[in-house]
C-alpha cells in the first residue's frame, strides 16, 4: 500500500508518523507555542529527527467552537511557513491541513506534498477537483457541520455504518475525478461524543474494508483527558495507549504532537506482530 508524494513512493504497509505543526494561536494543545521562525524550524527538525515521515501544517484551528479564520488570513499564516520549512528542509513531505481549495493549491504550488482536509471536500465544492488537478495524495476526514457546529451533530443511527457509508460516497466521488491516493481519517473528536470516540476506536479495523490507509489522530485529545480527568498537557501516556490500540487495529498513519513516543509505539507493536 503506497502513496506517491512528489514522485517518492511512501510504503504505508509499515505504519508512519505525521508530526503536527500548529501555527494557530488558539489550538487546543500547542496554540501559539511556535512564535517565530527559529522555534518553528527547531520543532520541525526535532520531529524529523525523531522519525516523522510527514509534517502536517495547520493555520485554521479545528477544535470545537474555534474562531472562524478568513481564507486571506489562513494564507497569510501558512504560506510563509511552507516556504520557510521547505527552504530549510527541501526533502520534507509537508501535509497541509486545510478545507479550502485555494489554500491547498497555493501550498502545493509552493512545494507541499499532500492535503489533509477535515471536511472531505464538503466545505469547499472545488476541493476534490483541485486535488485531482494537482495529482497529490488526499486525506479525507469524517466530520459533520463545521468546527463551530459539529458538537451539536452527534446523532447517528449506527455510527460505524454511517461513517463507512460517508467514506464510500466520498471515495467514489474522488475516484470519478481521478484522485488516486486517498487516505481516510475517521475524525476522532469531530461530531462525536466521548462514548462514540471509543466505539470508533474499538471497531477501527472495520475501516479496512474501504481498502484505503487509515489515519488516526487522537493525540492529547479530550477523549483521553476527560476520561482520565486530567488535561491535554498530561495526556502523553494516554495518547500512547490509544495509538497502540490503533496500530493493533491496522492504522497506517499516526498524527501526533509527540513523534518519538509514537515511533516507539510502532516499533513495539511491530515487534509483537513480526
Amino acid at each position: 500500500m503506497t502513496i506517491n508524494c512528489k514522485g517518492k513512493l511512501i510504503d504505508l504497509t509499515s505504519p508512519k508518523v505525521m508530526g503536527i505543526l500548529n501555527i494557530t494561536p488558539d489550538s487546543f494543545y500547542d496554540g501559539g507555542q511556535h512564535k517565530n521562525d527559529s522555534d518553528i524550524l527547531k520543532h520541525v527538525e526535532l520531529m524529523l529527527n525523531e522519525g516523522a515521515t510527514f509534517i502536517d501544517v495547520g493555520a485554521y484551528s479545528s477544535r470545537p467552537h474555534a474562531d472562524h479564520v478568513s481564507e486571506a488570513d489562513e494564507l497569510k499564516r501558512i504560506l510563509p511557513i511552507v516556504r520557510l520549512v521547505l527552504k530549510e528542509f527541501p526533502e520534507v513531505l509537508l501535509s497541509i491541513d486545510t478545507f479550502r481549495s485555494h489554500v491547498a493549491k497555493q501550498c502545493i504550488e509552493a512545494g507541499a506534498a499532500l492535503i489533509n482536509d477535515i471536511s472531505a471536500g464538503k466545505l469547499d465544492n472545488n476541493m476534490l477537483q483541485t486535488i485531482a488537478d494537482l495529482r497529490v495524495p488526499y486525506i479525507m476526514m469524517h466530520m459533520r457541520g463545521t468546527p463551530q457546529t459539529m458538537q451539536q451533530q452527534t446523532d447517528y443511527d449506527d455510527i460505524i455504518k454511517d461513517i463507512l457509508f460517508y467514506f464510500s460516497e466520498r471515495i467514489a466521488t474522488a475516484r470519478q475525478l481521478g484522485i488516486i491516493d486517498i487516505i481516510i481519517d475517521p475524525g476522532f473528536g469531530f461530531a462525536k461524543t466521548l462514548k462514540q470516540n471509543y466505539e470508533l476506536l474499538n471497531k477501527l479495523e472495520l475501516f479496512k474494508m474501504t481498502e484505503k490507509p487509515v489515519l488516526v489522530g487522537v493525540s492529547r485529545k479530550s477523549m483521553i483527558y476527560k476520561t482520565l480527568n486530567t488535561s491535554a498537557k498530561e495526556s502523553l501516556n494516554g495518547t500512547s495507549v490509544l495509538n497502540t490500540i490503533a496500530l493493533q487495529k491496522q492504522a497506517s498513519i499516526l498524527r501526533v504532537h509527540d513523534v518519538k513516543e509514537a515511533m516507539e509505539c510502532i516499533k513495539l507493536v511491530e515487534s509483537v506482530v513480526s
